[in-house]
């Protein structure tokens, strides 16, 4: 939120001028009737302030007002407001109606709004000036929560000064997915859940809403539940394929029929006239609407229990099927204004077939107007981005922000070795993966290297579900992290899929809502009640990662009292510890395999148990396991090595990220604590299901944290024989079972037994479950610290190494100051440099190393050392190296003799910074010199 000087007036101010104003007479010769009349004037001349979703904004501000006790009227002109107490006027900034500070000042900026006070002739007046028709109604909206918030509707529409809003992001996206026949068809068949979501997603300041088919399985192999998979003969019957058609095998519990039974007209009537209203309802209220087909296979292999068969297609009518189809989509739904297509593998058509995707593009080309493509990015290249934008479409490459989970907010500095591309194909690849594998195997998690000069697309990223699966996480910080990144290097936002994305997914769905409450009192009337929330900040922090936390802290009080900013800062803590696991500790990056909320037990032992994880390094133990940023994070031997060897490295260790987890734990359990005591009511649905959440992400936080401090001192062990190393790390590990079974046992009494995500252990359960294989592996440590008869190593001390496994870890806190280049000039050397300071008794850098690389993930990082140079550090990125299509990433290593080593950027206290600098900007002057970046003090 931008303000001119733009701070609100504080309450207190207000009331004293409203008393003088009654003392004073401002009201005098109106009733105390017209006291209470509010009226909204929608300049006449402007046809956007006139459009549908404005006025349905103007309609739900009025409904606000009436509901306050107010009488509210729109009129057509400033002439009929006389009288009135207060009017809200609807208008551009160039309208005769604006006030005369705001002529000539035009707002450029798409879906920004600016709020002016002033006056309509002598009536008191707040004017919502825009550009477009989402500014307007992001205006409106706010005035409304505003009021709905407030008890005091004059108070709560009282501006003393002019503020700006403008969007830091071109796409901020919510993506909702039916997976489950079960589970969702009792929202997708509910018009009120959709009205009522839909208004909050627009109110939440989010432009865009993708409703998506098809993610129902990764790949067209062992299917069972399988309603709308291929969603085409499920929606429409289409002309000259007489003989397709959806024939139904079992029922939708997974109980066979006695004969197949074929989709009635009119149910798929039904099936389509639901898609054809949430089109509408999300086209009414201003919001692009995007819809998702995830997958094109018709026919199942290895399937024997799928749910439906479709029948009529071969392979010869399968494409043309598919692209008349489509059309009439298109056609009947003139809403959709874009197209999200999964174009690798897994949607069943094997990469390579581009006659296949050329065919069904045609739907798209002639359907008359402007459809994007956002074609997923795994398996993307430069054949079918030509094909899609010969189609004479805007086009978009979704890529996953963090791999398949919710990381830390920023864009990973490198990838995982396991990404790495390479020449190799396996059997699967060459069939399904020609393109995705091999080669091109690090499109697969990140934004690969498609953020280069001259695309013929733009690049949106995409976060997938991981860690916000289930459980409500809302950290405000790290929101606007992901906001500040999600225009990396000229990317065009963010699209988030929603929390619940793959609840009953691969037939694992029950009827009793999609929550999986045991405790039905918690269940709200609509899931997306309980992620509420989550909406309102994601929203609100996307569109302005600055904004005002009173956006999102009314709607708290409403709901807890006093006790909001408590419940706030538990949740938001807690919030932080499974993005933290995700970034510092990825057993997989697919969340097909990983729930980071429910783990299967990875085994420290090796050989204890079979790892469950087959995407993860070799030999596959806890140990061993690679961070989703393994640039800036250590694993487990890593660190063991660096520790025994006294040797500093800069990177995060496992056992920093411990001390971070149990910070946030305990920071968690304090707010907690409070909140308990000043809640309205700690009895409430709303507040018990945030607290159970809470203890749930902390419970799972704190075994993290004590396993990951076994594990090092369990390959302590391993390297030293150190008897006291294994006592301790068994000890850990004990601590760690017993915060886990306190966690599950409590929440035993909250969520079902099997909160399902698929059909295999790994994605369902509870967390009950996964005790066992937590006490096998502690079994078989324990074993092995009593039959092992090595001796400490008398070359190694295991003592110090011991004493920081187990202590709380401390960084050279040394700040630096930085320059950041504003640009660079391609072809020409580019200097950097960077000013050390010593900080109380701390000792400068003795030796800095330059580390840059191209913003492109199939590169690796090189770097350079840096001279030191009248009293900093100096180096410059080759001009060979800058003459690139590419931006430039860099960031600093710092150390102290053989002590201490850091990095700059640290990350900051809320790790919702981003940890390194970069360049997208060209110049024809090269070295143009930015702003000035201090390096905030490393974390502890």
């Amino acid at each position: 939120m931008r303000r001119n000087p733009d701070s609100l007036i504080e309450r207190r101010e207000f009331l004293k001028l409203a008393a003088t104003a009654t003392v004073l007479g401002l009201t005098r010769n109106v009733s105390a009737a017209s006291s209470r009349r509010i009226s909204i004037v929608v300049d006449a001349g402007n046809p956007v302030a006139n459009s549908g979703p404005v006025m349905r904004a103007v309609g739900q501000l009025r409904k606000e007002l009436i509901s306050k006790g107010m009488t509210c009227e729109t009129v057509a002109s400033g002439d009929q407001v006389v009288g009135s107490a207060l009017c809200v006027v609807v208008a551009g900034t160039d309208s005769q109606l604006a006030p005369t500070p705001s002529s000539g000042v035009v707002l450029t900026t798409a879906e920004s709004v600016r709020f002016v006070p002033g006056n309509v002739g002598q009536v008191p007046a707040i004017f919502v000036l825009a550009i477009d028709a989402l500014g307007f109604v992001y205006g409106l909206l706010e005035l409304a929560e505003r009021v709905q918030f407030n008890d005091d509707p004059m108070a709560a529409l009282h501006f003393a000064e002019s503020i700006e809003n403008r969007p830091a992001n071109e796409v901020r996206g919510v993506g909702r997915y039916f997976c489950c026949e079960i589970e969702d068809k009792v929202w997708y068949y509910d018009k009120d859940f959709w009205r009522g979501y839909l208004d909050t997603l627009v109110a939440s300041r989010f432009n865009r809403f993708t409703f998506a088919y098809g993610l129902e399985y990764d790949f067209p192999r062992g299917v069972t539940g399988d309603y709308f998979h291929f969603a085409y003969p499920y929606l429409v019957e289409v002309p000259g394929y007489p003989d397709v058609q959806v024939l139904q095998l079992f029922s939708p519990d997974g109980t066979r029929l006695s004969k197949p039974v074929p989709l009635s007209k009119e149910e798929r009537d039904r099936n389509f006239d639901m898609l054809r209203f949430i089109a509408a309802e999300t086209g009414a209220r201003g919001l692009h609407f995007q819809l998702g087909i995830w997958t094109h296979a018709f026919q199942w292999t290895d399937s024997p229990n799928a749910y439906h068969r479709i029948e009529g297609l071969t392979p010869e009518t399968h494409a043309a099927y598919c692209r008349d189809a489509l059309a009439i989509l298109l056609k009947a739904c003139p809403e959709i204004q874009g197209l999200t297509l999964r174009v690798h593998g897994e949607s069943g058509i094997p990469e390579g077939s581009y006659p296949f995707w050329q065919t069904l593009f045609e739907a798209i080309s002639g359907c008359g107007r402007k459809v994007e493509i956002d074609m997923h990015a795994k398996g993307v290249n430069q054949i079918m981005i030509d094909m899609a934008a010969g189609t004479g479409m805007p086009v978009k490459l979704g890529a996953k922000y963090s791999a398949e989970h919710q990381s830390l907010g920023y864009n990973q500095a490198d990838i995982r070795a396991l990404e790495i591309p390479h020449a190799n194909l396996s059997g699967n690849d060459v069939s399904l993966f020609s393109v995705s594998g091999g080669a091109r195997l690090f499109t697969r998690y990140g934004y690969g290297d498609f953020l280069h000069e001259g695309s013929k697309y733009k690049l949106l990223f995409r976060s997938w579900p991981g860690t916000q699966r289930h459980l409500l996480c809302v950290d405000p910080e790290m929101a606007a992290g992901y906001s500040r990144t999600s225009s990396f290097c000229g990317a065009t936002g963010l699209d988030l899929m929603e929390p619940l994305t793959f609840k009953g997914r691969e037939g694992s769905g029950a009827s009793g809502g999609r929550c999986a409450y045991v405790d039905k009192f918690l269940n709200p009337n609509s899931d997306w009640k309980k992620y509420e929330y989550y909406y309102r900040v994601w929203g609100r922090k996307l569109y302005d990662p600055d904004t005002d936390p009173e956006t999102w802290r009314r709607f708290l009080r409403s709901e807890f009292g006093a006790g909001a900013v408590s419940v706030e800062m538990a949740l938001a803590n807690a919030s932080r510890i499974l993005p933290l696991v995700t970034s510092t500790h990825l057993s997989s990056a697919s969340n097909h395999d990983l729930w980071v909320e429910m783990p299967t037990s990875m085994p420290i032992v090796v050989g204890s148990e079979p790892s469950p994880y087959g995407d993860t390094p070799e030999p596959k133990c806890f140990g061993t396991v690679s961070p989703l940023d393994p640039q800036l994070f250590s694993t487990v031997i890593e660190h063991s090595q660096d520790l025994l060897l006294g040797q500093p490295n800069p990177k995060y260790s496992p056992i920093e990220v411990a001390q971070w987890i149990e910070d946030s734990v305990a920071a968690s359990n304090r707010a907690l604590i409070s909140a308990r005591v000043t809640v309205k009511s700690k009895a409430s649905p709303a507040f018990r299901r945030i607290e159970e959440d809470v203890l749930i992400q902390t419970g799972v936080g704190s075994f993290f944290a004590a396993k990951l401090r076994s594990a090092v001192l369990y390959e302590i062990y391993l390297r030293t024989g150190s008897p006291e190393a294994g006592r301790l790390a068994l000890d850990h590990y004990k601590t760690a079972r017993a915060g886990w079974a306190t966690m599950a046992g409590r929440a035993n009494g909250v969520y079902l037994s099997d909160v399902s995500y698929g059909r295999i252990p790994k994605r369902r359960g509870h967390w009950s479950d996964r005790l066992p294989d937590i006490d096998t592996d502690i079994a078989t440590m324990q074993v092995k610290l009593q039959s092992s008869s090595a001796s400490v190593d008398p070359g190694q001390d295991a003592g110090e190494a011991i004493r920081a496994a187990t202590g709380k870890p401390n960084r050279l806190s040394v700040r630096s100051a930085h320059t950041q280049p504003t640009s660079f000039y391609p072809g020409q050397a580019l200097p950097v440099s960077i000013q050390v300071m010593s900080s109380g008794s701390a000792s400068s850098a003795t030796s800095v190393r330059l580390f840059y690389r191209h913003v492109n993930q199939a590169e690796r990082w090189l770097f350079v050392a840096m001279k030191r140079e009248n009293g900093g550090f100096t180096a410059a990125i080759p001009g060979d190296y800058t003459n690139s299509d590419y931006p430039l990433q860099y960031y600093f290593e710092l150390r102290h003799e053989n002590a201490s080593a850091w990095f700059c950027p640290a990350f900051n206290s809320t790790f919702s910074n981003q940890p390194y600098y970069a360049i997208s900007n060209r110049s024809e002057v090269g070295g143009l010199l930015g702003r000035l970046v201090l390096n905030e003090e490393p974390k502890d």
